[in-house]
């Protein structure tokens, strides 16, 4: 069993702070420690780790007014029972006189802090009577005395995560950061779907199980239809009248494609196997390319007098077959 933590000391503040000088300690410190900040850095993790726990304590009045009077054994299960036993004893000794301070430093575990809040004296070995050794306060392995603290139940948890398009499309390890402080680095595997999960064996409670639940982000670009990846490409009213070849964005960079002469704005083209992997993972969907023909807002004075000699030149009437 592990010495008591003493949280005001790990975030640096009196006993009697208030609780906003807990809170700006504590956002102070979470900035310099974060793992974020430090990567690679395993002290500063395990130090962020202490940072959060000793705020978890300390900035919930009900948990800081046990932890002030118990420590922070408090939360073990089996110690409630112990404690209002240990309560009665430690308030008889202070109305006669003792002091209501504890020193938590000054016991080695959780056994010892009991022990002497009850009163309670333990035998030494028979070795040490037979030698003729006055009585001792109890020592940490030297007594019949036990005390079992119950490991926590196993059990697996979940966790949801977000992660970009192009990370659910292209898989491989990458390192997550969970609520809890711990950072993992997770092998994900490629073409991930929303609603996946990702199993993480000894991740959970008590050595369960933690699953991912995979949200994928919506892209201002791409956007998933099935196994089809559908986009709007914008090109000029050059482009769409004469044709020719452009470059296409696509989740594997960048493709050209064949402009067909005389295209039409909304009017979509297919570049084959461009698209999602399906769930065997062996085949792709299509990428849809919805064609935008966008005019330029701002013409520069030569290419207004050309669109001018162009609209004198030109024998298409767009409005020739108007039903009225």
């Amino acid at each position: 069993m592990q010495n008591f933590r003493n949280y005001y000391a790990i975030l640096g503040v009196a006993r009697d702070a208030s609780v906003e000088e807990i809170k700006k300690a504590f956002r102070r410190l979470a900035r310099q420690y974060h793992p974020d900040l430090n990567p690679g850095d395993k002290q500063a993790e395990e130090k962020f780790k202490d940072i959060n726990e000793a705020y978890e304590v300390l900035s919930d009045a009900s948990k800081r007014a046990q932890y002030d009077q118990f420590g922070k054994f408090w939360k073990q299960q089996g110690f409630q029972g112990a404690a209002r036993a240990a309560t009665r004893a430690w308030d008889t000794a202070r109305d006669r006189g003792a002091s209501g301070d504890v020193d938590f430093s000054e016991f080695p575990d959780f056994n010892s802090f009991v022990d002497q809040l009850l009163n309670r004296r333990v035998a030494q070995t028979s070795a040490a009577s037979s030698n003729g050794s006055s009585r001792d306060y109890f020592r940490p392995g030297t007594t019949k005395t036990a005390y079992t603290v119950p490991r926590p139940t196993r059990r697996d948890a979940e966790a949801r995560l977000t992660v970009p398009l192009e990370t659910a499309y292209q898989g491989g390890r990458e390192r997550i950061r969970l609520e809890d402080g711990r950072s993992l680095e997770v092998n994900m595997p490629p073409g991930m779907v929303t609603g996946q999960r990702i199993r993480l064996k000894g991740q959970g409670v008590g050595g369960g199980d933690l699953y991912l639940k995979i949200d994928v982000a919506s892209h201002p670009f791409f956007k998933l239809e099935g196994s089809d990846i559908l986009c709007q490409l914008p090109i000029s009213p050059s482009e769409a009248v004469l044709g020719g070849q452009i470059e296409v964005p696509t989740l594997d960079g960048l493709v050209k494609m064949t402009i067909p002469s005389g295209v039409r704005s909304g009017q979509r083209l297919r570049l084959a196997n461009k698209g999602y992997p399906t769930g065997s993972g062996s085949t792709r969907g299509d990428q849809i390319v919805d064609i935008q023909i966008v005019v330029p807002r701002d013409p520069t004075p030569e290419e207004r007098e050309l669109y001018e000699k162009l609209l004198q030149l030109e024998s298409f009437n767009p409005r020739a077959d108007l039903p009225v």
